[in-house]
């Protein structure tokens, strides 16, 4: 099967994957947050895994830098809701650690696809 630019970054894969993860652990969350924080983390983890591929279909480089820098802010949203989740506590502290172990190695992953195509430019 053919598989698209985007598919072959490993940071596409690693926000998809926890992505996939985030949406099966908010089922988990309050019928009540439904239209909160599930809503809000779910629509931020696919805006990561998003941005990263309609940037890398980008003609121009400073497009595709455009893209990546809005997919590391989403990423931070991301963080964000979880640590209100954490305080919540809808996820336990050891997920907590999980995800922001994902998410430091997204962000630097998302850094260096970043830094790499400026250095193109």
């Amino acid at each position: 099967m053919y598989q698209f630019a985007f598919e072959k970054l490993d940071v596409w894969n690693e926000a998809k994957n926890m992505t996939k993860d985030l949406y099966v652990k908010t089922k988990l969350f309050p019928e009540s947050e439904k239209f909160g924080l599930i809503n809000q983390i779910r629509r931020a983890a696919v805006s990561v895994c998003s941005n990263i591929a309609e940037g890398s279909s980008r003609r121009y480089l400073k497009e595709q830098i455009v893209f990546y820098q809005i997919a590391y802010s989403s990423l931070m949203e991301v963080m964000n809701q979880v640590i209100i989740s954490a305080d919540l506590d809808f996820i336990d502290n050891e997920y907590q650690e999980e995800i922001r172990e994902r998410i430091l190695r997204i962000s630097r992953m998302l850094n260096g696809l970043r830094n790499s195509t400026k250095n193109c430019t």
